[in-house]
């Protein structure tokens, strides 16, 4: 918490004779690195990632690009609300199982609860890509696509939290992950993760989940949606995350495989052809 309380609280030393009027003080903290599995009912929702339960997370999603998001949940202290860090505390027990079917839970919220008082932060993936771009994403996406690209929505975002889950898993195992790609095995990726520490490296989680987005995507046959929906999600990022490498390599490694997949006409919209134009120029 921002003024230096422990969420733990304080405890009392009891070795000592009953006649001592000044008894120690010691710090309560609690730092368990070991991920559980989420629920199989919570896999495919954005709450998965993180529920908007703190008052100023809520507030500044309103913010109208995603560069001021992205800027301020580098500085964010998800403990400074002491009223939902209490409520959390209440229910962390159940916040902490394997497959815990918690209200509250999401991979944000479990963090919390396995990481007190001992200075470590959530990545900034679960709130920002994560959460932040499964929501906007979806809900302005969703509702223009054609019955195919629907489904591939919904199975793409799936993909996306299964493949995290194998990530985090095999952390727990040992010091590689390795996620595949059914579409095209040469899709899919090897990186080095030093065990327990995939949640605790911002840096290392960013790299990590931004890689299972292209399996993610081609897995949900990407590849087999028509021009219209290809039109819709090549044009739905922000623009400011365009200027993000990490966008760039996987639109690139998702659209040659789109190139490769199909063969478009002279009625290709104009909008598909700029981006796929431009995914091949990089390409080259």
């Amino acid at each position: 918490m921002s003024n230096g309380e422990n969420p733990l609280g304080r405890g009392e030393a009891i070795h000592t004779p009953t006649s001592w009027r000044d008894r120690a003080q010691v710090q309560a903290s609690s730092c368990d690195k070991v991920v559980p599995p989420a629920a199989d009912s919570i896999i495919g929702q954005c709450v998965y990632y993180y529920r908007p339960i703190h008052g100023e997370y809520v507030n500044k999603t309103g913010a109208t690009t995603w560069e001021t998001v992205k800027a301020w949940l580098t500085t964010w202290n998800p403990w400074d609300d002491v009223e939902v860090v209490r409520k959390l505390l209440r229910n962390r027990d159940v916040l902490i199982q394997p497959s815990s079917d918690s209200p509250m839970w999401s991979r944000g919220t479990n963090f919390m609860m396995r990481h007190i008082g001992c200075g470590h932060q959530f990545p900034v993936y679960y709130m920002g890509y994560g959460y932040y771009y499964c929501s906007n994403y979806g809900a302005k996406l969703y509702p223009r696509l054609t019955k195919q690209g629907k489904d591939w929505l919904v199975n793409a975002r799936r993909n996306l939290q299964k493949n995290m889950e194998k990530g985090l898993e095999q952390n727990m195992r040992g010091n590689t992950i390795v996620i595949p790609c059914k579409f095209n095995k040469s899709r899919g990726f090897s990186i080095p993760a030093p065990r327990y520490e995939l949640e605790l490296d911002d840096k290392l989680f960013k790299n990590f989940a931004f890689r299972t987005h292209v399996p993610a995507y081609l897995d949900a046959d990407l590849a087999d949606l028509d021009t219209k929906d290809l039109a819709m999600i090549s044009g739905q990022p922000n623009i400011e995350e365009w200027a993000d490498k990490d966008t760039w390599k996987q639109a690139i490694v998702s659209g040659g495989e789109v190139v490769g997949r199909k063969t478009f006409g002279n009625d290709m919209p104009p909008l598909v052809r700029q981006v796929l134009d431009r995914l091949m120029e990089m390409l080259e």
